[in-house]
């Protein structure tokens, strides 16, 4: 009895990238389907623009998975409820599995009031326009001179160094739940912007809350002595922080354009020896053009598996293995069960937690879970398996999809980077599918 599988893998950032190395290396054959043109993902599109090193290290490693010829690529096609490819229609080929790695697609909000203005924008959009991830890289954002950013990741690290240093804006004003020592950014991150803080706001700001931060134990001098230095902002562009703060409302102008940020003032207690916010009902105002939520992701709804805020419903029960096989199963609610050979891996199965380290090592462990799976299958031969993406490509084509290859993006990338060397610079994406298609298209024909 064959062994051999085929498999879908929706998505192409990295842990659908590393999910299909230890798939293809099991011996199955997979089809990895991806929304965008080019494969990574995150790796592509969500890294700061200018991290070359990180970049192109990645893009090798993908490549070399990716030219493995049990890999077969097909970008631009999204998978989904009312989209050219669903779920059930891979299913219903006879793929033995289908692995989501779609990562978080979905948007959070904080559903306040006015948060429909012009000028708030979520991060994951923003990320994606100045990498240049079509159709982002085309919308216009009306950014204004002063941006909140809501959250304290890495995230709004990027999204600052993006204003600050490119866009050259006058003022961020990152805007956290609690104190400066509960950020999640690092501190190598933060050198990219550290020289836009403006010290003596800073001062001025642990100053106003030295009261909360002595009141949960904490050293208000040694936090003033970590996050105060001396001198001005850099070039007056100024970076200050808002801590204990709640937005609780965008108030727009007469145009419908952010006009400010309402956000309550916390007070800060311990419980069960973590600091949490509280909100006191005291409001404050902060004058800004532009909001930016960067409080991570969701998944999308419109894939077609079971939600449930903000995430993939996984399946409850706690089933023999290493790693528990039932973490990396979407479950019905309605029938209790757990849906048959379909599986969830990185992003998709836990939004917006960690990087590509992480989402490397969910994809590893989670198809340790689908090889398990597949070896108490029947597989199929070569010949089948051939038989079976023929017909996918087929009803792409019915369908009306312009399917991107992995020979069309190896044009498309050699097309890149002559760009890129006639402009003296490492990278250059084009920003449009349509200008992508084209290109490729040319490529084609000129073989």
């Amino acid at each position: 009895m064959s062994k051999q599988h085929l498999v879908a893998v929706v998505g192409a950032g990295p842990a659908g990238i590393y999910a299909t190395r230890k798939l293809t290396e099991a011996g199955h054959r997979v089809v990895l389907i991806n929304r965008d043109i080019k494969p990574g993902g995150l790796a592509e599109y969500g890294i700061f623009v200018d991290k070359e090193k990180m970049k192109t290290g990645l893009r090798k490693q993908f490549k070399r998975i990716l030219a493995d010829p049990r890999a077969f690529y097909l970008g631009h096609v999204t998978v989904g409820l009312n989209q050219p490819l669903s779920l059930k229609d891979l299913q219903a080929m006879g793929f033995g599995a289908v692995v989501v790695t779609a990562g978080a697609q979905g948007t959070k909000k904080l559903g306040i009031e006015g948060e429909d203005s012009i000028g708030v924008y979520h991060a994951k959009d923003v990320v994606y326009h100045y990498n240049s991830l079509p159709p982002f890289s085309e919308r216009h954002f009306e950014i204004g001179r002063r941006v909140a950013i809501i959250g304290m990741g890495n995230v709004m690290v990027d999204i600052a160094n993006w204003l600050l240093n490119l866009k050259k804006i006058d003022q961020v004003v990152v805007v956290a739940r609690r104190g400066p020592l509960e950020k999640a950014y690092d501190d190598s991150e933060f050198e990219y912007i550290d020289m836009y803080l403006d010290n003596a706001d800073m001062k001025q700001e642990i100053d106003r809350i030295g009261a909360q931060l002595t009141a949960v134990g904490q050293d208000v001098g040694a936090i003033t002595q970590k996050m105060v230095r001396q001198g001005e902002p850099l070039e007056g562009r100024r970076l200050t922080f808002r801590y204990l703060c709640s937005p609780t409302k965008v108030i727009a102008n007469e145009q419908g354009r952010v006009a400010a940020l309402e956000a309550e003032e916390n007070e800060m207690i311990l419980q069960d020896g973590k600091t949490v916010a509280k909100g006191t009902g005291r409001t404050r105002r902060i004058e800004v053009d532009c909001v930016i939520y960067a409080i991570g992701d969701q998944v999308d709804a419109s894939l077609g598996l079971p939600f449930s805020r903000g995430a993939f419903v996984t399946n409850p029960e706690k089933l023999p293995g290493d790693p528990n096989p039932a973490a990396y199963q979407p479950y019905d609610p309605e029938t209790k069960k757990a849906l048959d050979g379909i599986f969830v891996a990185g992003w998709s199965r836990n939004a917006s937690v960690g990087l590509v380290g992480v989402a490397k090592q969910d994809a590893e462990r989670g198809m340790k879970v689908v090889n398990a799976y597949l070896a108490t299958k029947e597989g199929g031969s070569a010949g089948e398996m051939e038989a079976k993406i023929e017909a996918l490509m087929e009803m792409l084509k019915k369908k009306g999809a312009s399917v991107v290859t992995k020979a069309d993006v190896e044009l498309l990338e050699g097309a890149e980077q002559e760009a890129a060397k006639a402009r003296k610079t490492w990278d250059f994406k084009y920003t449009s599918d349509e200008k992508m298609l084209e290109v490729i298209a040319a490529r084609r024909a000129g073989q």
